[in-house]
């Protein structure tokens, strides 16, 4: 452990050479900078522990940093016959006189258009847009949580929403996400939210996640939670298929739309 603290230098020098090449072999940290494989192999993990890199088999590539978020207007164009798509398949796993949470996103939106239908069903939300979706119809009961209204999102957040999700529970919950990656979890742009969302997550029996290609494998600034407080992953046929496998692998439902 002590050479690992005593190595900052080297582990620079590591960060730089990835940033150039992308990918890293344990064999070239032990060429470039004489050192045994032990100590390279001590040195990727402790970067990876960090969050500065990604460990693959044999060595370690750069992060994909997810781009900053566009807000929810904006984003509704973007992969929209993909959103499209998810919504329906993640709307077709509701079943009538279920209590579902719906989260916030362009995304988890498309699933409120296609709830209308339902015959009967109550719907929790903080997102603003979902709730004008549905307001008003006689087949749906919505409980509406407030806070704090985040302008860019169109959602409430905060110590009075949080507040209002310990007295509620839903049989599933439909959340998006900013990135989700294998090592770092699910994670969002907006430090001021992850409280919130570690909140939604709790209030579910099922969490399902709706992210289409462009967010897996990817890390936002703040961690909201491990990759293993999902239960069913819903996403489009653009996805990568070894993640979508190392997903299966650790018990998690996949449904590609």
């Amino acid at each position: 452990m002590h050479s690992v603290l005593s190595s900052p230098e080297r582990q620079n020098q590591i960060l730089q050479l990835l940033a150039r090449n992308q990918r890293i072999t344990v064999a070239e940290v032990c060429e470039t900078f004489e050192v045994s494989e032990a100590t390279a192999r001590r040195d990727l993990e402790a970067l990876a522990e960090q969050g500065k890199l990604q460990r693959v088999h044999g060595g370690a590539i750069a992060l994909r940093e997810a781009p900053p978020e566009a807000p929810i207007l904006q984003r509704e164009r973007e992969q929209a016959a993909e959103k499209i798509r998810i919504g329906l398949a993640a709307a077709a796993l509701v079943q009538d006189g279920e209590t579902v949470f719906l989260g916030s996103g362009s995304t988890v939106l498309e699933a409120a258009r296609a709830l209308r239908t339902k015959e009967s069903l109550t719907v929790i939300t903080n997102s603003l847009p979902v709730i004008n979706t549905l307001a008003g119809l006689p087949n749906i009961t919505l409980i509406c949580l407030g806070g704090q209204l985040r302008k860019s999102e169109l959602s409430f957040i905060g110590h009075i929403t949080e507040q209002a999700l310990t007295e509620v529970r839903a049989d599933k919950v439909l959340l998006g996400i900013r990135a989700i990656s294998l090592d770092h979890g699910l994670t969002n742009d907006y430090l001021a939210e992850t409280m919130t969302d570690r909140a939604i997550l709790r209030v579910g029996r099922e969490v399902i996640l709706l992210a289409d290609h462009t967010k897996l494998g990817r890390v936002a600034p703040a961690f909201v939670a491990p990759v293993e407080s999902i239960h069913t992953l819903v996403t489009n046929s653009a996805a990568p298929s070894d993640f979508l496998e190392a997903l299966r692998e650790r018990g998690i439902r996949l449904i590609v739309a």
